[in-house]
Formats: structure tokens, sequence, C-alpha cells
């Protein structure tokens, strides 16, 4: 998420009350997470075991719980609790707009789009030509569409990144300030759930195809031409390159890549990242032949045991 105007360091600091290591107009042009920082950008850590994971990465300002030695070009914010502070700068910078009507008089749409009764379209929401948004669809803020997309009735895209800190007395829920990107000639089908990003932009790529009841994670990215299924769900910052296929009831992990041209069956269960050009099934979701060789192993065993009582 880039902030509307360049800011400096010791502004920064001022917003969160906090002490900072380097120049006072140290420049800072937004915020992000570790997965998706550039240069410019705040990462928070608020744990040892990432500490130079975020020093060593693209961001250049670290919000770190602890003053440690800063890296040559970086800079660092001392927080207490990174998590809020990060919680602070995405509420300064990108709060919540009360919506004043059905559709926001700040919405840019397209010529040739139709929007049906009792659609829903945000504050600063892009829809652009030739669309077609059926009833009940609920576009949060900051959502863009490209030209010639469908979306089916009661889909929601925009909704919050689910993303907790695991407290002692609370789940602290981490402020969604980004947003989702549905690029051209995109369908989406009825009760598709699409939520934005935490920082960054979850995105639908160019001619993907999406069936009903698809959940897609913050964060996620889709590339182009894509077929997923009714029923799959897809949890964050998941990359899943183009010409994929997805068949129904598929579940896929947080931080995985699913290789271009792979296709995964119905009811796989995906935990780690997959090559393109072959096609899963099971779960977890393996090579499609030897799993189901693996299947057929086990149909043997009852006959294995048998043999081996006789034996004994």
């Amino acid at each position: 998420m880039k902030f509307p105007n360049p800011q400096t360091l010791e502004n920064i600091a001022s917003l969160i009350s906090s002490d900072y290591v380097g120049e006072a107009n140290f420049p800072v042009f937004g915020m992000n997470e570790i997965h998706v920082v550039q240069p410019g950008d705040i990462v928070f850590v608020d744990h040892p075991k990432y500490y130079d994971k975020a020093l060593q990465s693209q961001a250049t300002v670290i919000l770190i719980n602890k003053k440690v030695e800063c890296p040559v070009g970086k800079a660092l914010l001392i927080s207490e609790d990174p998590f809020r502070d990060f919680n602070k700068l995405t509420n300064h910078f990108r709060p919540f707009q009360r919506a004043t009507s059905s559709i926001a008089e700040s919405a840019v749409i397209g010529a040739g789009t139709v929007i049906q009764p009792n659609v829903f379209v945000g504050n600063n929401v892009k829809i652009g030509r030739n669309c077609l948004i059926h009833s009940n669809v609920c576009i949060y803020d900051n959502t863009i569409l490209g030209d010639n997309v469908t979306i089916h009735a009661g889909t929601i895209l925009g909704s919050d990144a689910f993303y907790y800190k695991n407290r002692p007395e609370k789940f602290d829920k981490l402020l969604s300030g980004g947003n989702v990107v549905i690029e051209n000639n995109v369908d989406l089908g009825a009760l598709c759930t699409i939520d934005k990003g935490v920082t960054a932009s979850t995105t639908i790529g160019e001619g993907s195809k999406l069936d009903n009841q698809v959940h897609v994670g913050h964060d996620t990215v889709i590339g182009k031409r894509c077929l997923i299924a009714s029923q799959v769900g897809i949890a964050g910052c998941v990359l899943i390159e183009d010409y994929v296929t997805i068949w129904g009831q598929v579940g896929i992990t947080s931080g995985v890549t699913i290789g271009e041209k792979a296709i995964i069956s119905a009811q796989s269960g995906v935990s780690k990242s997959l090559v393109g050009n072959k096609s899963y099934f099971g779960s977890p979701a393996d090579e499609f032949r030897k799993k189901y060789k693996e299947l057929a192993s086990i149909k043997l065993i009852p006959d294995i045991i048998e043999k081996l009582d006789k034996l004994s």
C-alpha cells in the first residue's frame, strides 16, 4: 500500500509515538507485508525468529520491537508492539469510510456496464466497460474491475483478510488496507468470496473463470485463464500461475505456489507447492498416477495380512 504522499521517518514515528533509528527526513513511501515489500516500504516484525528476514528484505524501514543494528541504507522504527502500530498506520492512511449510498459517488463505472438491482458499490471502486454485475453483489471500497467482467448474484469482493494475532486475552485483528483487482474477461460465479489484501492486492488474472462458491484468501494472486470449480478454498498469499485447472472442493494452504498448467483433481488437499504441467490428486496432493498406485496398494493390505496370518 503506497501512501497518498511521501512521508518522512520522523512523521511516521510521530504517528505511532515510537523512537526511530535513521535520518529524520528519511523517505517513506508505503507499507507492506514481508512477501510483497518494495524499497521505500515499512514492514513490521515482532518475533526474533523473523528479525533477519525483515531486516534483509527489500523494505527500507523496519518496524521492530527491539533496537538492533540497522542495515546500511535503511531505518528502524522501535515499537513495543509492532502489530498494534502497523494497524495504527493502516487506520491512518486508509481509514474506514462509511457508505452514503448503494453506489458511491466516487465510483467510476465504464460505458456499457450493467448493474442489476441491490448491488453495493463502495467508495473509490473502478469498474470497466461492458461488465455485468448481478443482484446482491457486494463490491467493497477500492476494488478494481477490468472490462467484460461478469459477476453472479451474492458474490462479495473485498472482505477483510482472515489474519489475527493470538494474544493472551483475545485474537487481535490485523487491519486490511489492500484491495481486490479483477482483470479483463473474468467470470465469477454466484456466492464467491474474495478477500482484499492486507496491504497489497488480491488479484484474479485476465480470462480466468471461477465457479460458484469459491473462496480466495487475502493477497492471493491467480494468473491468466485459470479454471476453478465450485467449493474450492484458497488460503491467503497463494500464487496460482497461468492456465491452472482446479476442480471442486480442493483446499489450498497459505503461501504455496501452483505451477503453470497444473491440474488438481476434486477434493484434493494442497499442503505444499506443486510444479506445473502435471496432474495432482489426493490429500496431501501428489502426482495423479502415483497417488492412484498408492490407493491400489492400500486395497491389497487385507489380502497381505491374511496371507501373513496363514504363514504364521
